[in-house]
């Protein structure tokens, strides 16, 4: 009876962490994680940030 229930939970469990996680086994990074990590890095100044978050809003 416990397999009976243990085993579509586990499947679901599979299915949400392959959803999460990319093909590789790391997060996925969308292109706001990367612009936030430039602008954290100083690479780029705070217009140039506000900017292009507003871009990607769109």
């Amino acid at each position: 009876m416990i397999l009976i229930w243990l085993v579509p939970i586990l499947l679901v469990a599979l299915v949400i962490l392959y959803g999460i996680r990319g093909r590789n086994g790391k997060p996925e990074r969308t292109a706001l994680d990367i612009l936030e990590a430039r602008y954290a890095r100083g690479e780029i100044d705070r217009d140039e940030f506000l900017k292009r978050r507003a871009d990607l809003a769109e």
